[in-house]
């Protein structure tokens, strides 16, 4: 679409259409002057640019080139002033589009992305631009290549926002086994984000107390503390709860890191979920003034409660002719007191510094949920998985309004007549059907059924 303009930009083109029209014997168009010469090359300077980055961008860029269909006119054609410069009227209709056009009649109110209009201003013209090299690398001529998009700049203002096929790879997904660019080449100097830091610090804490907690349940499992046998046969469900979310935690830290280290936001998905189910065991409450009574008449059995005996040099529940087991040093004239306060005792103190530890944990895993959930989709400075949104992708309602837009400056510039003749047989050049489509879907509205499907749909003239 863009094509039938580079016509008028080229001097050569210029030259030789002078040259044909003085042939014929028609009256060529008078040369500019000077001045007129400076302001056309700035403007057509500008315009070769902005006409490079949309070509680059722009999904049908791989249409047909028209600039044949304006040198086959029979009518010659002025080149174009400066557009829309000295008329303010102009100026306006350059940008917004007629409200009597067929194209624009919208049946529903869902706003229009024209963004190909100022593609220079969010995409660097370095992406067209043959020979580029990484950012802030000179050119061969000596030259700083201007900036390109992407990386952690893209959060400054007036940055540009999508990276890149050079760009530096911030996000290290193109990096090698040893942390270089693939291929070879020195390795990148490492940039976090702040929410990255954040979670590195929680995911630390989170294996700290973690693996401490294991470390004092495997070798409680081992008996090496004093009294550790009692634990086993008097809290044995609590121990395998508490080993068993020492070990979830230390799973989940490991989940963590990976999602931390590798940049997987799926990873941190994960991890953020998991540190839910280590809280609820984490807050796993024990019952035990009701349970000592009960423990020692049913659950323990003889040979526990001889384990316990033995471990706190006691004899029998409340005396030893209470529901004693027999020992060397358990017997009916024995001189040992009854294992109920002695045990209860233990079970006191146990079980308090069980729940202080558990419940000191919680503010810290509170932290560490708070911080996955708040930075886990933050951990690199691309935003999403760096697509395109869909509020900048270029629609066919996007495109019925460019094309009409065109043609409204083909017809305020050369006429009706010169119009209809140009977009006639762009419609013939371009093959509509033939061109990649992409359904996206927007409060229910489909993209390609669109009203630029009347100038797909229409027959070419004369045919």
């Amino acid at each position: 679409m863009h094509r039938a303009w580079s016509t008028y930009l080229d001097p050569q083109q210029q030259q030789a259409l002078l040259n044909q029209q003085q042939t014929l014997g028609r009256p060529a168009v008078p040369a500019p002057g000077p001045g007129q010469q400076s302001m056309d090359y700035e403007y057509n300077s500008r315009r070769a640019s902005s006409i490079a980055s949309a070509a680059g961008q722009s999904t049908y860029s791989q249409a047909a080139s028209t600039r044949h269909l304006v040198t086959d006119m029979s009518t010659p054609l002025d080149p174009p002033n400066v557009p829309f410069g000295a008329s303010p009227r102009n100026s306006q209709l350059s940008l917004t589009p007629r409200d009597g056009s067929p194209l624009l009649a919208r049946p529903d109110s869902t706003p229009v992305s024209l963004s190909v209009n100022y593609l220079p201003s969010k995409f660097s013209t370095a992406l067209v631009t043959p020979g580029v090299g990484r950012r802030r690398r000179p050119n061969k001529d000596g030259g700083n290549m201007p900036k390109r998009g992407g990386g952690r700049e893209a959060f400054k203002s007036g940055e540009a926002r999508m990276p890149g096929e050079g760009d530096d790879d911030y996000d290290g997904i193109n990096s090698g086994w040893f942390g270089g660019k693939e291929g070879g080449g020195a390795k990148p100097r490492m940039r976090w984000t702040r929410f990255k830091w954040i979670i590195f610090f929680s995911t630390i804490i989170l294996t700290m107390y973690t693996l401490c907690a294991l470390v004092f349940c495997l070798l409680t499992w081992f008996d090496v503390w004093t009294h550790a046998d009692v634990v086993r046969v008097g809290n044995r469900t609590e121990l395998i709860l508490s080993t068993f979310a020492a070990s979830l935690g230390v799973v989940v830290a490991l989940i963590g890191w990976a999602g931390i280290l590798l940049n997987n936001r799926s990873f941190l998905a994960v991890y953020s979920f998991m540190l839910w189910m280590v809280f609820i065991l984490l807050l796993h409450t024990f019952n035990l003034e009701g349970k000592i009574n009960s423990q020692w008449s049913r659950a323990l059995g003889a040979d526990g409660r001889l384990r316990i005996q033995n471990q706190l040099e006691c004899c029998g529940y409340f005396s030893p002719f209470v529901e004693a087991t027999v020992s060397q040093t358990c017997y009916a004239r024995t001189i040992l007191p009854g294992c109920k306060q002695v045990y209860l005792e233990f079970e006191r103190n146990v079980l308090q510094h069980w729940y202080v530890v558990a419940f000191a944990l919680v503010p810290i895993h509170i932290f560490c949920m708070v911080s996955a959930l708040l930075c886990s989709n933050h951990v690199t400075y691309r935003f999403g998985k760096g697509m395109m949104p869909k509020a900048y992708r270029l629609s066919m309602n996007s495109m019925a309004v460019i094309m009409d837009n065109y043609a409204n400056q083909l017809a305020e510039q050369y006429g009706t007549d010169v119009a209809s003749e140009v977009m006639a047989r762009s419609r013939s050049q371009i093959n509509l059907d033939a061109m990649p489509t992409m359904p996206y879907q927007t409060g229910g509205h489909q993209y390609t059924d669109s009203k630029y499907g009347s100038l797909r749909d229409r027959a070419p003239e004369g045919q």
